[in-house]
């Protein structure tokens, strides 16, 4: 199973890259910014791989970091999303972003994506949604468990709570849960609502 490739680009096309690895040419689908994030052609370019295996093929997909993989393989465990639906979708989004609008169930959002309609929208914000909010709690702390991934403690109730009044005040839930989750860290993650919806606006408004 091939998992992260090394070598030299050799052509680029819409949502693919062929890269030479010591004379043999890899074909591997790519989202956007990931092709995006290439050196020239003859330049060493470095992606890693999730390796798709079928009866009739093997397809290599390739992402310029393990972040927008991992996005990747949550996508498409969702029924109906294929890995050209969730390289669409990658190739509009940052991970981080896309994590936030699937915490913040903006569906919205997920169907400027090419192929994603209300009704795919919505299954993938909803059958993501718990999945990814742990992640989006861990950004932007400096706090570390004993398994060395970061975390952020506190009320998921009042960052909810934080969110709604936000997104009452005009922003979209995204850019509303992400403020909110970056003014809970750094309020310590123990913060009232009354203290996280100013913090939150602050972070708005940088």
């Amino acid at each position: 199973m091939i998992a992260k490739l090394k070598g030299l680009v050799d052509s680029v096309g819409d949502d693919w890259v062929i890269i030479d690895v010591g004379g043999v040419g890899y074909l591997v689908h790519a989202s956007g910014r990931s092709l995006s994030e290439l050196p020239g052609r003859g330049e060493i370019a470095r992606l890693h791989i999730e390796t798709n295996v079928r009866e009739d093929a093997i397809t290599l997909f390739g992402f310029s970091d393990v972040e927008e993989r991992d996005m990747f393989r949550l996508l498409t465990s969702v029924q109906g999303v294929g890995a050209k639906v969730g390289l669409a979708i990658l190739s509009i989004m940052e991970p981080s972003d896309l994590q936030n609008v699937i915490a913040a169930q903006d569906k919205t959002a997920v169907t400027r994506a090419n192929g994603v309609g209300p009704k795919l929208a919505g299954r993938i914000v909803n059958e993501l949604k718990d999945k990814v909010t742990a992640i989006a709690f861990s950004h932007n702390t400096n706090s570390t468990s004993t398994s060395g991934n970061t975390v952020v403690g506190g009320d998921n109730t009042v960052l909810a709570d934080a969110v709604s009044a936000l997104t009452n005040l005009g922003y979209r839930p995204s850019e509303a849960h992400a403020a909110a989750v970056k003014a809970m860290s750094a309020l310590g993650g123990e913060a009232t609502i009354g203290a996280l919806v100013p913090a939150a606006l602050k972070e708005l408004t940088h």
